[in-house]
């Protein structure tokens, strides 16, 4: 069978079996579009935030990153989500997702200068480093690692606060750019690290503190994440051996409750 043929056959058979959830509403696409997720995933959150934006009827697939399926392992070469299929082509990397959805589908969300849009696309990188500042946090597992990361993280803010358009509402102005939709994730984050302690990232950032007030109500962030997405994150915390895992589990919360209970019924269904 040819490497083709495999792919064809692959492909089928994963769309045959995968659950997944439906976005009907919005513009009907010539292209069949598959967003393959995980609940969790800010990467994923990029997306899912600009087919919103766009009105673009999709398909969410949520697979469990711990246990991935060798449908999905034979379309990602990463392994990683968000992965886009596009009728039979999947696309891999949010940053390539999102810029194919941009160039394909209007309204365009990059600014049109080139100059502007490649200063959006660094920007962009940042958040990036930034997740991955946060992931650094929510690992650390003595105080002075945890102390070092929160001060490595204000910094980075420290450029946005430099950044930022003096007025907003959002990064450079009156408009909603896909640099926004990246920063929404990343500001996801912190409504639930805040819950647990003030750690002073975000200390003295009063245009940052603006511009995250602003995308936290902006309905395709809103909608960007599942309805349980805070249990989840939660239960994901509190699992972690680290000082955030740590005061994750000190905090009395129903939805992690209800996340792990019904965990706990799906394995027992699974074992059976």
């Amino acid at each position: 069978m040819s490497v083709r043929a495999h792919k064809h056959m692959v492909y089928a058979l994963c769309m045959e079996t995968m659950s997944s959830v439906a976005f009907p509403r919005g513009r009907v696409m010539l292209q069949r579009l598959r967003l393959v997720s995980h609940h969790l995933c800010p990467y994923v959150q990029r997306g899912v935030i600009l087919l919103s934006e766009k009105d673009v009827a999709h398909e969410r697939v949520y697979i469990d990153l711990s246990n991935k399926p060798d449908w999905f392992l034979s379309l990602s070469p990463l392994g990683k989500v968000p992965v886009l299929i596009v009728d039979e082509t999947p696309i891999f990397e949010s940053a390539v997702i999102c810029e194919y959805l941009d160039e394909t589908i209007e309204p365009r969300m990059h600014p049109t200068d080139p100059l502007e849009r490649a200063r959006h696309r660094s920007w962009i990188e940042f958040a990036s480093a930034i997740l991955s500042g946060i992931a650094g946090l929510y690992n650390a597992t003595d105080e002075p690692t945890f102390e070092q990361r929160s001060v490595e993280l204000h910094q980075r803010f420290a450029w946005l606060e430099q950044t930022l358009h003096p007025s907003g509402p959002y990064f450079a102005g009156q408009r909603f750019h896909i640099v926004d939709a990246v920063f929404g994730p990343v500001f996801r984050y912190f409504d639930t690290f805040d819950r647990l302690g003030d750690f002073g990232i975000l200390t003295d950032h009063t245009r940052v503190a603006a511009w995250r007030s602003q995308l936290s109500d902006h309905p395709s962030v809103k909608s960007g994440v599942i309805d349980d997405y805070d249990g989840r994150l939660f239960a994901f915390l509190a699992a972690k051996q680290s000082v955030l895992g740590k005061l994750a589990n000190r905090s009395q919360n129903p939805a992690v409750e209800a996340i792990v209970a019904a965990d706990r019924t799906r394995s027992g269904r699974e074992s059976r």
